[in-house]
């Protein structure tokens, strides 16, 4: 089992950049492909970024390619999303999740692991 803690959001103006980060318990880390998914108010959970657990294959969800960046560091049980060119349509609780598959998956059900969210807000 794997605990997962993000932290890193906070309010930025458009066009500004954050990087999350997520922080997960346990030995096992490198067992894991973690995803980044994200939830506005009123609409459902969606994808954001996938990284198997070696970090050799990333996904990205259309809306984000070439903006947003996700990486690991498998020695410090570490995850993360840099987000650059943030747009107001990214404002959401952004959520780390892990699963015991080998890569990355897109949908929600195929995670076994979930932290509990950190609040970006894009505003002027």
């Amino acid at each position: 089992q794997v605990q997962l803690a993000e932290f890193g959001g906070g309010v930025v103006q458009p066009g500004g950049s954050l990087r999350l980060s997520c922080a997960a318990s346990g030995r096992t880390f490198s067992s894991y492909a973690m995803g980044w998914f994200r939830q506005a108010l009123g609409k459902e959970r969606e994808f954001v970024a996938s990284i198997s657990r070696t970090g050799a294959s990333t996904n990205y969800a259309d809306s984000v390619k070439g903006r947003f960046t996700i990486s690991r560091i498998n020695a410090q049980n570490m995850v993360y999303l840099q987000m650059n060119s943030l747009k107001p349509d990214d404002t959401a609780n952004y959520y780390c999740a892990a699963t015991l598959r080998f890569t990355g998956p897109q949908t929600t059900a195929e995670y076994d692991f979930w932290g509990r969210g950190t609040q970006v807000t894009v505003s002027s």
